[in-house]
């Protein structure tokens, strides 16, 4: 007796089993175009920095570019004025992000509200995120200026002092920058955390609002579990933008006084087109990327680790 097992013929345009489809290759056609500026603008300079990394280019220099290895790296390593730059940047990083995530996130809280106004007061918390780092840091200045600025004719005015020079004082210089960076930074979280709260259903609140859950109570339990994934994601964000200014503090102090300001993507700058040390430039930039890797790698995981646990 025989069997005759009936096959089912493939639907016309279904892949065949060991092959693809002609689209799929296509679709790499359809993707050329945007990883195009990618690779050209940031994926082809940073592997050319890490390679400038391992010789020791210099500018006006009339001989070939050597290839020395790690030696770059390892003077970075005793470089004392390049780690206290790295310090000053950690610090900066957080003394902007942390503060500059609470206002914005009570910011977002109250635009969120029903008010009166609500666009206006909207357009108006925007307006810093639309003027260029340069123009924020010139009139910065301005306020800051020790003979006629804003801040010490006010503080003249409440007799609290006959003022003083905020952006040249050892102790005052970074603190005042990084009230320039809260303040800079402040609408791109602010909208994205204000985003993140309209996106929480009304209808949860309400819900605990008649269970008698008080204000704090329903932030707690109802608007934080929902705004978290944004508001990890926006600080993480920040973070490395943070670590990564130089527009507005260069603007500001060019680092000073004393190299009290002197962000490392500062003192990069510096020795690359001051000193015209190009090799040793380009390993700091290692370095710097390396740290932020590692931040991005921790985001990351955490993020993981929390999609697990939900």
């Amino acid at each position: 007796m025989t069997l005759v097992t009936a096959t089912k013929r493939p639907a016309r345009g279904a892949p065949r089993a060991g092959g693809r489809r002609a689209s799929d290759h296509g679709a790499w056609f359809l993707v050329l175009p945007a990883l195009l500026p990618i690779l050209v603008l940031s994926v082809g300079p940073l592997l050319y920095g890490i390679l400038l990394a391992f010789t020791d280019a210099q500018s006006g220099r009339t001989q070939a570019t050597r290839w020395i290895g790690a030696l770059n790296f390892r003077d970075l390593l005793h470089d004392t004025l390049f780690w206290e730059s790295f310090r000053i940047g950690l610090v900066w990083a957080v003394g902007v992000t942390v503060p500059q995530f609470l206002l914005a996130l009570g910011l977002a809280l109250l635009l969120n509200q029903d008010l009166k106004l609500r666009w206006l007061a909207r357009a108006l918390a925007i307006i810093p995120w639309a003027m260029p780092e340069v123009v924020v840091g010139v009139m910065w200045r301005l306020v800051y200026n020790p003979d006629a600025g804003v801040l010490n004719e006010t503080l003249r005015t409440l007799g609290l002092g006959d003022g003083h020079d905020w952006l040249s004082g050892l102790s005052t210089a970074l603190p005042a920058v990084i009230v320039v960076g809260v303040w800079a930074g402040m609408p791109t979280t602010t909208v994205a955390l204000l985003a993140g709260l309209q996106n929480t259903p009304r209808e949860l609140h309400e819900a605990a609002a008649v269970d008698g859950a008080g204000a704090w109570r329903r932030f707690r339990t109802v608007t934080w579990p929902a705004l978290r994934p944004v508001a990890l994601a926006i600080v993480a964000l920040n973070l490395i933008w943070n670590f990564n200014s130089f527009a507005l503090v260069y603007v500001l102090t060019s680092g000073g006084p004393g190299g009290r300001t002197r962000l490392p993507m500062l003192f990069a700058y510096e020795e690359a087109f001051r000193y015209g040390q190009f090799g040793y430039a380009a390993a700091m930039g290692c370095v710097m990327v390396a740290v932020i890797s590692v931040l991005l790698a921790l985001f990351l995981v955490g993020r993981l680790r929390g999609g697990d646990d939900a």
